[in-house]
């Protein structure tokens, strides 16, 4: 079965006691118990939920894993998997990580002694060099955000099947829909559920998919011992945002493919990054393990005054934090999503102030392109 079939029909779609076609809110904290002795699935809602196990089977069943968590937001599920780990732990990852991820990982997880090495993935020499003694896992981002920087998926599994590491990835940019990297050998794969799988901007929440009963037992201690889990309403919400993912992110992949070949031409734009052109570095090999391009760009404008009179003039998109939206969504790394990234470290990665992210959405492309072109002059 196509992944584009398996959004709809994947075992999830429909209520197993009334057969309706949306799986019911389970707005509960309790379950009555018939048996105090032998015991029964559903006890209570931090540990369970019929909704959010709808959820969580959904998208074990759509990255190829065996098990699937559910979290109250992408951050929430990304602390909870580096949470699996211990003191004197070592982790290499990404240095164009997103900048949650990047605080979380440097401010907060280095004060239980947690290691952690940020690396150009990129260079897989790199990657190898870093591997210490006590490295226990490999976490990455491809395409990253915000440069979309490609890493090779199936050369990092060889790195890290030799290294005995734990391969994490954070697939939020994609979705299960365009890559599936348990398939390419990851163990764990993290989605921020905001975005693309719940479309709309109206939920927060992350998801996880994990392969190996072992590693899932592992995640399930920590999602039912924090208690961050995704509410019964959220975990709605993402089931029903699954069932138009392909429909979404084919049309608005389109749009950003034309947009990005349209901001190549502009002469206020430096630089275009987007795997969907030839000219981005990683290109084939972002097509050889992904089936599309995707959604997001950024560009760089020829000075920062002419991207902050962008973001001002700017009338069809939104100017906000996040993107996957129905609508597009521009944003300002340096001051947005990577302000709690030092400024020395976001300039040596390219993350400059003339630098704008676009998460394209569901408008006309001719009126976008419009826009950016007003918004552009001066």
């Amino acid at each position: 079965m196509k992944i584009g079939t398996k959004l709809i029909h994947n075992g999830n779609e429909m209520d197993p006691q009334t057969g309706a076609l949306s799986i019911p809110i389970y707005q509960t904290s309790t379950y009555h118990q018939e048996d105090i002795i032998k015991g029964q699935e559903f006890e209570y809602s931090r540990s369970e939920n019929p909704t959010r196990k709808a959820l969580e089977n959904t998208i074990a069943k759509l990255e190829n894993g065996d098990k699937g968590f559910a979290f109250s937001s992408g951050m929430a599920a990304t602390s909870s998997v580096l949470s699996i780990f211990s003191s004197n732990d070592h982790i290499v990852i990404c240095e164009d990580v997103y900048g949650g991820t990047y605080r979380i990982a440097s401010n907060f997880f280095s004060k239980f002694k947690v290691e952690t090495t940020f690396v150009n993935a990129a260079d897989l020499s790199e990657i190898e060099r870093s591997i210490k003694d006590n490295t226990k896992a490999l976490f990455l981002e491809s395409p990253s955000n915000p440069l979309l920087k490609i890493t090779d998926l199936k050369a990092c599994v060889e790195i890290g099947r030799k290294n005995n590491l734990i391969l994490i990835i954070d697939n939020t940019f994609m979705s299960p829909y365009l890559q599936r990297p348990l398939d390419l050998g990851f163990d764990i794969v993290i989605h921020s559920g905001t975005k693309f799988i719940g479309g709309h901007s109206d939920v927060v929440g992350g998801l996880v998919a994990v392969k190996g009963e072992d590693l899932s037992k592992r995640v399930y201690t920590v999602q039912n011992g924090f208690g961050a889990i995704l509410g019964p309403q959220d975990s709605w919400l993402l089931l029903r945002g699954l069932k138009t993912l392909k429909v979404r992110m084919d049309y608005q992949q389109k749009n950003t493919q034309k947009l990005a070949e349209w901001l190549l031409t502009n002469e206020n734009i430096e630089k275009v990054y987007y795997p969907g052109l030839s000219s981005h570095e990683g290109h084939s090999i972002h097509l050889a393990q992904a089936d599309g391009a995707g959604a997001v760009l950024s560009f760089k404008t020829i000075n920062t005054e002419k991207a902050l009179n962008f973001m001002k003039k700017v009338t069809l998109a939104a100017v906000a934090v996040s993107l996957g939206g129905v609508e597009t969504i521009v944003s300002y790394p340096v001051k947005m999503s990577h302000a709690s990234m030092p400024k020395k470290e976001r300039e040596r990665l390219g993350i400059t102030d003339n630098l704008i992210r676009v998460s394209v959405g569901l408008e006309d492309i001719g009126d976008l392109i419009n826009d950016f072109e007003q918004a552009l002059e001066e």
